[in-house]
């Protein structure tokens, strides 16, 4: 099995397609109430929804980059503002934090081998 995207929901779709596109992606679907992404390496989509009443999303979407610094670098002249820049977590990872226009938190981050392959993993199966 492999996951086919995430859906996010947003309250103004056009602003939040500029942010996502202005971030480095490639938007591949446009509709009044739908808009959907390609990440730019590898073969990852994810999507945004349009959702005009009241919500709390505690969803947090990762994107990974081996070059984070230089990508958070890029963003910032662009006017992308950031929660915490580039720094490294006890759990091996380095990230950065922002919002997207509706408040969706988005970790962009560095992780290497430990995203899939920390000292700690385990595998458990049925």
């Amino acid at each position: 099995m492999n996951l086919n995207q995430v859906t996010l929901p947003v309250r103004d779709l056009p602003v939040a397609n500029v942010f996502y596109i202005k971030l480095g992606f490639t938007q591949i679907v446009d509709s009044p109430h739908y808009s959907r992404f390609e990440c730019p390496d590898g073969h990852g989509t994810f999507s945004l929804s349009l959702d005009e009443n009241d919500y709390a999303n505690g969803a947090v979407i990762y994107f990974e980059h081996d070059k984070l610094e230089d990508w958070v670098e890029e963003l910032i002249a662009k006017g992308i503002e950031f929660e915490q820049l580039p720094t490294e977590e006890s759990y091996l990872w380095t990230e950065a934090v922002l919002r997207d226009p509706s408040g969706n938190k988005i970790k962009l981050y560095r992780a290497g081998e430990n995203r899939r392959f920390p000292p700690w993993r385990v595998e458990i199966r049925e």
